[in-house]
């Protein structure tokens, strides 16, 4: 039974990149599949890197705003479309990236009549703005606005007390959390005689980083919360190392090789993956339900001459469904 366990927990995992997508700049996503598991260790894994994901990832956000010649939230500034308010909620909307881990300022300085966005923000060369179209305000006549935009690098959220301004400076809550969701699921296989899992995890990121970026850096974080743990006994393991014999390592299980782990991944996430994902017209892809096909698995044992003889199934509509597959995972079904 230990042996078992050993042999188990010294496997490689590989992982790759199953389908990826830009829904637009403030919004990556990325599906991803990690095997092999022995049983239960998927779901561990999937549960530690979703919380890392969600929890241990920074990100920067604009903390305070300066506005110049205002000395309360209410106040009401003549030739300016908004209140103080809404400006300070469109400010919080704004999606930045710095790569300081000092407190940035940034500036907005501009004359109207003018309509304001994230692209008339003067940022440091660390900092870079994701959305440059994110609305601000609107200036409706000959006025200058002028804020000083403070932009912090953290974790989570901070939430501020509208009721601590001074000196026209405004605090906003904060929102530094990069990653908008994370889904998990575990899904098993069978391996010679013993039964594996594959981890399938979908990541939406909000563009300031891609997904790929965030499975690396909540691995690293991850690693980095055990290290204390691991140098406190370092020495007990240094001994315990020292004593194995060289003929233990030639007792590790043999690994997968890169095809065939990628050729199961393939497999098992096809099946998981339904036809009515791949935004088609509702015609599209509820006439292939007819003949049970649900899922990429399915409609890959059709030929398009296969789906044409679908009833009320017409040509227009087997290219959309021959698409998917072909525009998602450059895969083209048979002719014939």
């Amino acid at each position: 039974m230990i042996q078992d366990e050993i042999g188990v927990s010294t496997q490689i995992l590989r992982w790759r990149c199953i389908e990826s997508r830009m829904e637009n700049k403030r919004l990556l996503y990325g599906r991803f599949a990690i095997s092999p598991f022995g049983k239960g260790q998927a779901n561990t894994v999937g549960i530690a890197m979703r919380r890392a994901l969600l929890n241990e990832i920074e990100g920067s956000s604009i903390t305070s705003a300066e506005i110049k010649k205002v000395k309360h939230e209410y106040s009401t500034i003549i030739g300016i479309q908004e209140s103080i308010h809404d400006i300070l909620i469109n400010l919080k909307e704004i999606v930045s990236k710095s790569d300081s881990f000092e407190p940035q300022k940034a500036y907005i300085s501009i004359y109207g009549p003018n309509r304001v966005t994230a692209r008339d923000i003067k940022t440091p060369p660390s900092v870079r703005i994701i959305d440059d179209t994110q609305y601000i305000t609107t200036l409706t006549e000959a006025v200058s606005s002028d804020i000083e935009l403070n932009i912090e690098k953290d974790r989570g959220y901070r939430i501020e007390n509208l009721q601590k301004y001074k000196d026209s400076i405004f605090p906003i809550d904060a929102v530094f959390m990069p990653i908008r969701n994370v889904n998990y699921s575990v899904h098993s296989f069978e391996m010679g005689e013993k039964i594996k899992e594959i981890l399938f995890l979908e990541i939406w990121t909000d563009g300031s980083l891609t997904p790929k970026e965030a499975l690396y850096e909540a691995s690293r974080n991850l690693i980095d919360l055990f290290i204390p743990l691991i140098n406190s006994e370092k020495k007990e393991m240094d001994s315990t190392m020292g004593e194995k014999k060289e003929s233990d390592t030639h007792s590790l299980p043999l690994q997968l090789s890169a095809p065939d782990m990628q050729e199961m991944t393939k497999d098992t996430a096809f099946k998981h993956i339904f036809i009515d994902q791949s935004e088609l017209p509702a015609r599209a892809y509820n006439c292939p339900k007819r003949v049970d096909v649900h899922t990429i698995a399915d409609l890959l044992n059709y030929s398009e001459n296969d789906l044409v003889k679908i009833k009320n199934f017409g040509r227009k509509s087997v290219e959309q469904v021959s698409e998917a597959p072909k525009k998602r995972f450059s895969i083209d079904l048979s002719k014939k």
